[in-house]
């Protein structure tokens, strides 16, 4: 059974007459990497402030690793890193010296491990070099090393590529699977780019205007976005038998008298299109469909775009 270490029951955020967060309901598996996706202004931000104590809720529920009470909550809150908006760094000093006055602030006495998070994080060779005249992406990584300072077991990041190019997405990718699958830190992260989340997570919660649209599975995510050709015919048994015995494909779904999604071939049609002509199938439709990332997302939300 799944271990829980992060549940919310309807829990809600509101300033003046603006409502933030909207009775949201969610809960994060150990060892998951978490994609919180929505748009700018969905209430993202305002969620993992409030996980990360940094916020109150007006009304609601929180437990963390099992513990709910505001002081048993408030203790838990040290297997937390977090970076949350932009990292809060000091342009004039190096990447170490960023690190050794961060560890002061909290309290922490341990000298050895200034390297190899530096090393973890792909820092290891910056030596003097001011983090002034550091890439966006070497700051971002920089501002993880901090937040695994104290060895978290949920790391929380918000927006952690937004702005980054290319290859600071990938590196910052690549660091967030890293640390989830060698140390089996689990991560929330926040987004409003789907497709690079995909490349990221396992798992997806939607948010739009402060409420909890969908939580779902990659694989979930996957069939939902999955592509197929529909075929529309005459003879919905007469098609299967032909798709089993003349394609070799299981990979079907009968959704009418007359209608059959195949979900093989999608990039190879003409074969499909021919072997049906050859088998004396009379073919009315025959159309490749499916979701993109981005329209799934869309019609999730409502369709908005703005």
């Amino acid at each position: 059974m799944s271990e829980i270490i992060l549940s919310t029951g309807n829990l809600s955020k509101k300033f003046k007459k603006f409502t933030a967060l909207d009775n949201v309901t969610v809960e994060l598996e150990k060892g998951k990497i978490y994609g919180l996706i929505g748009k700018n202004g969905a209430g993202k931000t305002t969620l993992m402030r409030i996980i990360a104590g940094l916020s109150y809720p007006t009304e609601g529920k929180l437990e963390l690793f099992g513990k709910s009470s505001p002081k048993e909550y408030s203790k838990e809150l040290a297997k937390i890193g977090m970076l949350i908006e932009y990292p809060s760094l000091n342009g004039k000093m190096t990447a170490k010296q960023n690190i050794k006055i961060n560890k002061i602030m909290r309290g922490i006495h341990d000298d050895k491990i200034d390297d190899g998070l530096l090393k973890m994080v792909g820092l290891e060779n910056v030596g003097k070099k001011k983090v002034k005249d550091f890439s966006l992406g070497m700051r971002q990584r920089l501002g993880i090393a901090i937040a695994m300072l104290a060895n978290p077991e949920l790391l929380i990041l918000d927006e952690p590529v937004n702005g980054l190019d290319p290859v600071g997405v990938v590196e910052i990718r690549n660091l967030i699977k890293k640390l989830n699958e060698e140390r089996g830190i689990t991560v929330l992260i926040s987004s409003h780019n789907l497709p690079e989340l995909y490349q990221t997570a396992t798992d997806y919660i939607i948010i739009h205007q402060g409420k909890v649209k969908q939580c779902l599975t990659q694989q979930e995510l996957e069939e939902r976005c999955e592509h197929y050709l529909k075929i529309e015919c005459t003879d919905s048994k007469k098609l299967v038998n032909v798709i089993e015995q003349k394609l070799g494909s299981k990979k079907y779904k009968v959704i009418s008298e007359n209608i059959v999604h195949l979900y093989d071939f999608t990039e190879d049609k003409q074969k499909v299109y021919k072997v049906l002509n050859d088998n004396n199938i009379q073919v009315m439709q025959f159309s490749q469909e499916g979701d993109t990332l981005e329209n799934y997302f869309l019609n999730v939300i409502g369709g908005e775009c703005g």
